[in-house]
This record gives structure tokens, sequence and C-alpha cells, in this order.
């Protein structure tokens, strides 16, 4: 509320004493805490004259003539500070200025001496003419100016803004660098005193706060500006319950940095949970770094600290000042940034999207069949590397069609999340809620998703909630003490990575981590999230020795925080973003691992609610079968069918994945014996063998064209070796055409996909021939239509060689034959119809005599 205006004015000489004042007061740094010096802010004459509740007269102190050093700023920085203020103009600055003259507060109670006071009627303050009250000095004392000074004020909207005291409204400004302050509000224009140090004051004659502005003078500009000081915080009471519980699923709409509208004001809000802080302190580009004039207040229990700045809004640079229970200070990156700096820069952005999506038919439809009725092969991708140097906005140019052109039905990328290290390939994540900026902007990221969803082409992620890096700038003791990870050392340390575990007992941090999850399917459309390194966190004795591990309270080695994280993330997930699957990468034969979440096994615990699992197991036996020769590959046929004791035990992916193809392990066709030739014609066998094995596919990009060397994510794929002028080029595009065909084919026959969980979609025809290094087995759709796959992985071709087979089938018809000259293959096919015969064999009414290709894999449908 402003006081009503009066139309006297203000004598001439009044004018001339209070500039000559102004003047003086501006040599001033610092006064004495006394009511008797109190010295009191400059007030229009108008606005003095009609307050009816004027203070006692104060006298002005006298100036000192010792200079203050600031706050931690050097000359030159200070200079360069004076420019900036909140991103307002001289100019505009200037314009702001409303008619009447500044006067002191001693002049202002000498105009209105003749009036009557009278008592205040506002609930906000005192009565100022109540017995025994007295104005109050309205500079801080030195206990509050140093824990303000040195960021260890808890609630400096206590202190800073407007506030009422006995005497009226007492203003308070903490702007490091300024030469003044003055209070706007209406035609109230009050300029306050320099209490030093960055510190300005004033005890107004007011009955109740007006709703403020500030005009901020520095040595070579002027600024008006919202005081951030008077605001209510932009969390409620709803938001820290929720928090408290852990129970916030959208914690990303409360936390980090928002640009927002708040009380009528543009602004950015920022929190940031930090429960062991002895204060925290807002620095970014909008205050040259320097958080002395930005403190945050702490909100209570929650361990939530909170500042709206108006004025502030996207792309402003910021990170947290922390002040540490020691008493030392730490500049974090922002847990919750949506945007962060291009690595190696660690600062978060200020960032709000503006995408409008263009998906809404693919959203409508994703969930109408459940993925593991559905035909789902994936296209493994790094996206740094896939075509290097390619924004985002540039891949989404050229992925999703030749994606869509080899005829996968998802792409897998491997975590776009902030981190550091290019080398970790996206595995040690700092930023949680920020797609990489080396790629470009988070909107642009959903464009590239976009893309894919309307090429028909879902998109899963690669997620990282078991462990994250130490970089000091990030998560490592975030606050000073142990926060994100485990207070215990032992479970804290990750053995094999140098990283952190996450404390998956903590309410708060499991919250981060579920809200992460949800976040990324809801903000970013992305239809699946590929939950990394499991095993890890479901063990806790993992790759740790005797000793280094403490048992559960059940004295066992599960570690009973992290199944009921993975319970909540998938529950979470599933009910709010239907059609998205979650899938895990776990290299255990953990109980239920795709079994819902109430539903107990036999270990006692519920299922972890996961939708599929790498199947790690086939991946580990299955290559190394195929990487013996063939004339010993007799003496390994079981890593070839071992799979099928466990088939239906999870909803299985069968993954040929990055992890396969670096470190030494070679490329997948370099993994295959024999010569060029065989090299080829096993990988085509291979991969057929592998199309038609319960389960869904997975392969890494690169290996869809034999590249022949390991992946590396400083060049990626070599695409030259699809080049026409290279001479091997037909080798390597015939294997691409093959993957297609695979593709193509697969998807059009329900019986490689229909019945990937039920055991009666699948039965063998011959599991046991090892001695001629041949599978043969039929797969089943809904209906009860067959698929018969045969793979003779040996290098000779076998004759006449019988199958059993149904005799309801009248005659078979070859549909994919990995040996076909096209794909580099020596032609043995079957061009005719295949009619069984009525000689029983392999425990079937019925056979058929095929002729087997050397080191190929043959699909026959009804014909």
């Amino acid at each position: 509320m402003t006081p009503p205006k009066k139309k006297a004015t203000a004598k001439k000489a009044v004018t001339e004493k209070a500039a000559a004042d102004k003047a003086a007061s501006r040599k001033k740094t610092g006064r004495k805490a006394t009511n008797e010096k109190a010295a009191g802010p400059k007030v229009t004459a108008e606005k003095a004259a009609d307050t009816e509740t004027a203070g006692p007269k104060v006298t002005a102190e006298k100036a000192a003539d010792t200079e203050t050093a600031g706050t931690k700023a050097t000359a030159e920085k200070a200079a360069d500070t004076e420019t900036a203020g909140t991103k307002a103009t001289a100019e505009k600055a200037a314009g702001t200025e409303t008619a009447g003259t500044k006067v002191t507060a001693e002049e202002a109670a000498e105009v209105v001496a003749a009036k009557k006071p009278r008592k205040a009627k506002s609930p906000q303050a005192p009565p100022v003419d109540a017995p025994g009250d007295a104005p109050v000095d309205p500079a801080l004392g030195a206990a509050e100016r140093e824990r303000l000074l040195h960021g260890t004020h808890h609630d400096p909207h206590s202190v800073l803004g407007a506030h009422p005291v006995p005497g009226g409204i007492v203003f308070r400004a903490l702007r490091p660098y300024a030469r003044s302050v003055t209070v706007l509000s209406g035609d109230l224009r009050a300029e306050l005193h320099d209490d030093g140090d960055g510190f300005f004051s004033g005890l107004l004659p007011l009955t109740e706060a007006p709703v403020h502005r500030l005009l901020v003078t520095y040595e070579s500009t002027t600024v008006e500006t919202e005081d951030a000081y008077r605001f209510l915080p932009t969390l409620g009471d709803l938001d820290l319950h929720l928090i408290g519980e852990g129970r916030h699923e959208q914690l990303w709409t409360v936390l980090g940095a928002r640009p927002t509208i708040h009380e009528g004001v543009s602004g950015t809000a920022f929190s940031v949970w930090a429960p062991n802080a002895r204060g925290v302190r807002l620095a970014g580009t909008f205050n040259f770094w320097d958080g002395t004039g930005y403190p945050m207040r702490s909100l209570g229990s929650s361990g939530i600290w909170e500042l709206f700045v108006p004025g502030i809004g996207e792309g402003e640079l910021y990170k947290f000042d922390i002040t540490r229970p020691d008493g030392s200070h730490t500049l974090r990156a922002d847990p919750m940034a949506r945007r962060t700096e291009v690595p190696p820069a660690t600062s978060s952005i200020v960032h709000a999207s503006h995408y409008e999506w263009e998906d809404g038919e693919w959203l409508a439809r994703r969930a109408e069949i459940p993925v593991h009725e559905a035909p789902f092969s994936v296209y493994e991708v790094h996206l740094a590397s896939w075509r290097p140097g390619l924004t985002y906005r540039q891949l989404a140019d050229q992925l999703p069609a030749y994606v869509r052109d080899l005829g996968f039905t998802h792409v897998e990328l491997m975590p776009v999340a902030e981190h550091p290290f290019g080398g970790s390939w996206g595995y040690q994540v700092t930023g949680f809620y920020a797609p990489t900026a080396r790629l470009g902007t988070p909107d642009d990221f959903k464009y590239l998703v976009d893309a894919l969803h309307r090429a028909g082409i879902g998109v899963l992620m690669d997620w990282v909630p078991a462990h994250f890096p130490r970089d000091e700038w990030a998560l490592a003791e975030f606050d000073g003490r142990p926060l994100y990870e485990h207070e215990d050392p032992l479970r804290a340390a990750h053995p094999d990575w140098g990283t952190l575990e996450f404390d998956f007992g903590r309410r708060e941090v499991r919250n981060f981590l579920v809200a992460n999850a949800t976040y990324w399917c809801e903000e970013f459309h992305i239809d699946g999230l590929r939950v990394d390194a499991v095993a890890s966190m479901l063990y806790l004795d993992y790759s740790r020795e005797p000793g280094q591990w403490t048992p559960n309270e059940h004295g066992g080695r599960e570690n009973l925080d992290a199944v009921a994280f993975l319970q909540e993330m998938n529950a979470t997930v599933y009910r709010r973003s239907p059609g998205v699957v979650t899938i895990a990468e776990e290299s255990t034969a953990w109980d239920g691992v795709t079994r819902a979440t109430h539903h107990a096994g036999p270990s006692g615990f519920g299922g972890l609610g996961f939708g599929l699992k790498w199947n790690m197991g086939w991946m580990h036996d299955s290559l190394d079968y195929m990487s013996h020769e063939p004339v010993h590959r007799r003496y390994h046929h079981h890593e070839m069918t071992f799979s099928m004791v466990y088939a239906y035990s999870e909803n299985y992916v069968l993954p040929i994945s990055h992890d396969e193809v670096v470190h030494g392990k070679r490329s997948l066709v370099s993994k295959m014996p024999g010569d060029w030739w065989q090299q080829r014609a096993a990988l085509r066998a291979y991969l057929a063998f592998m199309w038609a094995h319960p389960g869904k596919q997975l392969l890494f990009m690169g290996q869809e064209f034999a590249q022949g060397a390991e992946w590396s994510e400083a060049h990626g794929p070599d695409w030259w070796l699809l080049d026409p002028a290279y001479g091997a080029e037909a080798d390597h595009r015939g294997v691409r055409d093959l993957v297609r065909d695979l593709n193509t084919v697969y998807r059009a026959a329900p019986a490689l996909w229909q019945r990937d969980t039920d055991p009666a979609g699948f039965q063998w025809v011959v599991g046991d021939a090892a001695e001629d290094n041949v599978f043969a087995f039929l797969r089943y759709d809904a209906e009860g239509s067959p698929l018969l796959s045969v793979s003779n992985l040996s290098p000779v071709v076998r004759h006449d060689y019988r199958l059993g087979a149904p005799d309801d089938v009248p005659a078979w018809h070859e549909v994919l034959n990995t040996d076909a000259a096209g794909y580099g293959g020596s032609g043995v096919a079957h061009p005719d119809p295949v009619k069984p015969e009525p000689q029983g064999h392999h425990g079937r009414p019925a056979s058929v005599r095929l002729t087997l290709p050397p080191l190929a894999t043959v699909w026959l449908r009804p014909a």
C-alpha cells in the first residue's frame, strides 16, 4: 500500500539541503548501529507531508573516512559489475524516475510536525506511538551482516526486503558494488542509507510494507529491478510434503531453475536440496559469479533452499555456492539442471522448453500391443559417433531414414544425459536431467525423438541410476557431506569404475532417481529405459571381497534398498507412461527381474517389475560357440542350446551390444574363425539364428555391415566400407542387405515375436546334432502357424538332410537364406517348395529333406 499523494511541495531550501546531503552520503561506508544516530531514508516531500505516522526526528550520521573493501571483488570486477545489474539499461532506469524531490527523514519530520500523529491501524506493524515504543535502527547488526557476507544465513528474507518494525517499515538491501539504492513504490522514492559492505537500509514511516522496486546505482549505470526478497516461496506446502516423503513424481517442476511468473513478476525460481549446508547462495553470469548478494532461504526441515530472482531468464549460466558444515565453500552445478554448458565447461543453464511435439499419433497407439508380444528389434546407437560432428537436428535428417530402411523397430541411444568425459560413452553422468549439450539443446534432442517417432521408430535410452562420478563440481559430497552417495564409504565407493553408488535407502535420493525416470519418458517422450548395471545395484558384495561389505538385516547379500528402488521406479514409470518399457541389463540369475512387483517368487522377493531383461547368458554362450573353429564346435554344442532351458524364466532381449565390440573383444565379424568368406558367412548365419531365437533382438551400430574393427567413440563406424569405390564394398553391403531382410521377414512373421514369452511358441526339431553343427526348431504364432529355422554352422554343404516336420503343412517355402548370392553367399538355396514326406523323423509324423548351405541359416514357412 502506498500513501496518498499530497498537494503541497517542498520548499527550495529543503530541496537544496537534500541534494547536499545526498552528495555527502555517497562518501559514507559504514555507520554506528545506534538509534540516536540512525539515518533515515530519503523520501519525497509530498509523501513525507502526508504520512500521518511520522517518526521522531533523527540526525544525520557523520561521514566515515574509512573505505570498505566490498565483498571479495577487485576494482576491475566491480567496475564490470556496475554495467551489468539485471540486464536493464541506464536509459530505462532514467525513464523510471518519478516527479518529486528527495529529502531526508529529518526534513520530512519538520514538514509534518504540525500534524497530529495518530496510532497506526495496520496489523503488520506495531503502533508507533505506543508507550515505550521507539523507532528501531534499520541497519543490520554485526552478527546478521557477518552471516550474510559469509553465506551462512538460513533466512535472508527475514532481514532483507521490507519488514514492519516499531516506527514503520524497514527496508534493507544487499547490493555489493552499488553506490546507492532507492526504494520505489508508486510515487514513493526513498534513498536508503549506505551501511557499508554492500548493505543499504532505511526506515520509512509507513503502516504496511508496500509492493516496491529498487533503483540501484553503480559507478556507470543505474538499474531498476524488483526486490528478490519481497516474494513468497515458489514451493508450496504440498510440494515440500511430497519431497519429504520422497514421493514427488514430477520433482523437476519444483526444483532446479524454472523460468516462471511469480506474483505477477517474470523471473526464475531457483531451488536446490542441500540439507547439510550452512547456507546456499546463487552465483551466475547475472552477478559475475559472486553470490554475495543472492543468498537463498532454507525451507525448514525439507533441506530445500529457494530464491526467486526477478528479471532472470533463459540462457543465464548459474551454479550454487554452498557453505559446507565446516564453513568452506563449494561451487556446484545444479543436480536438476535441464540444460548445461558444453563439456568441459560445467555450468548449468536456465532453460524452458518451447518445443511443440508432432508425435501424437505415435503416442496414442504406443500402448496398443504389449512390448513382449510385438516385434521388437533394436539398433543401438552412440549418437556422438554415429556420424561424428552431427548435431541432434542433423541426426534427425539422417538417422530415422537409415533405421527405417533397415527395418528396425526401435533405436537404443547410449546415455544422452550430460557427462563430463566423452570416453565414458555417457555411463558416468553428472547432469541426470539434461541431454548432453555436445549435440545441441534439449529442444533439439526433442526434435530428434519426434523425427524418429514420425518415422515409426521407437526410442529407448540407456539410463544410469547405479552410480555417478566424483567430480567436485557435481554430486559427490554435494553439500559437504555424503548426500547422494551412501554415508558408509564401503557402500559408497563403486569397486569397478572409481565412481560413487547412490544411497537408494534415502527417500530424497530415491525420489531424485524415480522422478528422473519419469522425466525422460514424459518430457522427452522416450519409449523405454534400458537400465544400466542393475547387477551392481542388487548385490552388496558385487565385486567386493569378504570383509569389504556388510550383510543386510537378514544376513543376506541382497541390497534391499536397491530392490525397493527398482520396484518403485518400474511401478511409477508403467503407471504414469502407458506403452513405455523398462529393460534391465542384469547379468546374474536374480529371480523375478521381469516379474510383477506384487508377485513374490521363491526367494521371497516381489518381482523387480522390468518389462524385459538382457539375456547376457545367451550372448556369452553363443559368442563363445561361434568363436570356435567348426571342427571343435561339436564340443560346445550345448552353448547354443542351453539358453532354451531358461528362455521363459524372464522376458528376454538378445543383445549384441557395444560392450561386445570394444576393449580387445574384437568386432562381431572378427570373432568368427576362418578366412574372410567364412567369417562373413558365419556372421550371417549367426544373425539369422539370433533373429529366430525366442527373445527380442539388439544389434550395435557398425555390426549391421560387418565392420572389421572395434568400435571407437572417437571416429564411430567405418562407413567407408560401404563406399562403392572400395573393393570389398559388396561384402559389407551384402551383410547389411541381410539385416534389412531379416527385419522385413521378422516383422511379417508373428511366429518370430508373438509368443516370445510363451513356451508353446517354441519346439526343438533337432537340438542334439552336435556332430553336424546343426540346429533346427519351430516357432509358432498365436494362431499356431509355424516357421522352421535351420542352421548349419559347419562349412560343408549337407545334402538331403532329413528333419522331422509337422504333418499338417502341405509344403514349405524358403523365405530367407543367409547363403544367398546377393548376401555374398554360395547360392545354395531351395527355389521350389519343399514337400513333407510321410516318413517320421525326430519324433514327428513327417519329415522334410533339405540341402543345408554351408555356414548358413534357412527360414521356411508354410507355402
